[in-house]
């Protein structure tokens, strides 16, 4: 990775950053979320920092190239990020259905009264 490409990465991931604590102090993303978002931009920055590293670990796995190791990590981290948001989703639409049908029976309480 060229000098000016790791500059990029650099300056894009203190974008990301500020971006990412503006959001938590707003209340529009939850810290839970946050530190996921601080850490994957941290392990980019990382990444960018230490290129040779990742170079030894492809020619390791027997992989050509540091850039396909990092693709197919990020594809490997990428499907576990959605698994856990499915994951999640799900055990909040069983809490949305449960409120519902619990004001439903409030309602016709109420109504029997």
């Amino acid at each position: 990775m060229t000098g000016r490409a790791q500059i990029a990465v650099f300056v894009l991931a203190g974008i990301v950053f500020f971006a990412i604590v503006v959001l938590v102090r707003r209340g529009r993303l939850k810290e839970r979320f946050a530190l996921l978002w601080l850490g994957i931009g941290f392990g980019v920055v990382v990444l960018a920092a230490v290129r040779p590293w990742l170079d030894a670990l492809s020619e390791f796995l027997g992989i050509q190239s540091g850039t396909t190791t990092l693709f197919a990590a990020s594809t490997l981290f990428l499907l576990g990020l959605v698994l856990h948001l499915s994951i999640a989703m799900s055990r909040l639409t069983e809490q949305v259905r449960d409120v519902a049908e619990a004001l439903a029976i409030l309602e016709a309480e109420q109504r029997g009264r």
